[in-house]
């Protein structure tokens, strides 16, 4: 078995601990982290955010600690092209993006295995919540839920294709988090006691309106709120401060609680309805990635979830002639929402996954 790793720090807790538990099992070892922007230039709060400048020390300290090499590799060109202009798109054309499964895609294992590859390794390691199993029947890799399940990160890690699960190397699959700090205080980690990151890392404030301005450098076109039947409620702020099933902030007196319901950019009109206008029972995806079946050739009976922290719901899914995958829940489900995965399970397995792209079709 090949003994080459590179460790992808992020000055966590989870990803020093995966790289104590791999040099422990004999691999000769590297620590990198990727620079993804200054934290000067966005105002970055340490405790909050990932991959920022504070982050690359904590990582270096712990290489120092394990007598590993240690490394930045600066992506922050290929983050703005790939993330930050992405996101500002989504938002302005009425989507609500995930940017952390972008980062996943096209940096945190896109770009860190090509430097696998030019520096002659044979694994990349991270401190994600998931298992990997091979199929034994198919051969095909499987991505499987962690043993924390409060910790499981499989809905963030739905687009791994076959050589990237192959190659990547997630120790803390079987562990709990209070197991993994543990490990870090036994080994005096300089972030065993560290929060986790939260929050998008370039947005720290949680403030995706101002950001959008601030970065595109215009302010956001005001429209009307209207209803379903094209009754004016008021006047919006922009599209870009609205996502769907959003209570809060709108500004609007009404005899009943209102919700974003959708947002229609060709009008720049934001549409709002009760609570129960919210539900819907199907959905299409694109940028499909299927990891434990290779095609969908006919309708399967699936469990699906919409968003992160959702329990996954029954559902069937019929692979389209495009590409794309249609999704029929047995129930309706609340806000489910243009630009957002969704993510399909057998049991504890991944079948994949994909970016919603229609809603109630």
């Amino acid at each position: 078995m090949s003994k080459k790793a590179i460790i992808a720090m992020s000055g966590g807790v989870d990803s020093s601990v995966a790289a104590h538990l791999i040099k422990e099992q004999g691999y000769e070892c590297i620590g990198a982290t990727m620079k993804l922007f200054s934290n000067d230039d966005i105002n970055v709060n340490r405790e909050k955010s990932c991959c920022s400048l504070s982050d690359v020390e904590d990582a270096r300290s712990v290489c120092l600690r394990l007598d590993i090499p240690y490394y930045v590799f600066n992506f922050s060109d290929k983050f703005n092209e790939c993330v930050i202009n992405k996101f500002v798109s989504a938002y302005m054309s009425g989507a609500t993006p995930n940017p952390c499964i972008e980062c996943n895609r096209s940096l945190k294992f896109d770009k860190m295995f090509l430097r696998m590859n030019e520096l002659g390794f044979d694994h990349v390691v991270t401190g994600h919540y998931v298992i990997v199993e091979k199929d034994g029947k198919t051969g095909r890799y499987l991505l499987k839920k962690a043993k924390d399940i409060s910790k499981d990160q499989s809905y963030v890690l739905y687009m791994l294709t076959q050589d990237q699960l192959k190659h990547a190397l997630f120790p803390l699959g079987t562990l709990l988090k209070s197991e993994a700090r543990k490990i870090a205080e036994e080994n005096g980690f300089i972030n065993a006691a560290k929060r986790d990151s939260q929050d998008i890392c370039f947005v720290p404030d949680g403030n995706y309106s101002d950001f959008i301005e601030k970065y595109t450098g215009k302010k956001p076109k005001t429209g009307n709120f209207v209803s379903k039947d094209g009754h004016i409620f008021g006047t919006h702020k922009g599209i870009s401060h609205y996502t769907i099933g959003q209570r809060k902030g709108l500004g609007i007196s009404y005899s009943s609680p209102l919700y974003v319901t959708d947002i229609r950019t060709d009008s720049n009109e934001v549409v709002l309805g009760e609570e129960s206008d919210l539900y819907t029972d199907s959905l299409i995806a694109d940028n499909v990635n299927l990891i434990s079946v290779d095609s969908i050739d006919k309708p399967m009976r699936i469990k699906a979830k919409v968003r992160y922290r959702q329990t996954e719901q029954p559902a069937t899914v019929t692979g389209l002639s495009d590409g794309k995958i249609y999704i029929k829940f047995d129930e309706p489900q609340r806000a489910i929402t243009k630009g957002q995965a969704v993510v399909m399970y057998n049991g504890d397995i991944v079948v994949g996954g994909g970016t919603i792209c229609k809603v109630g079709v």
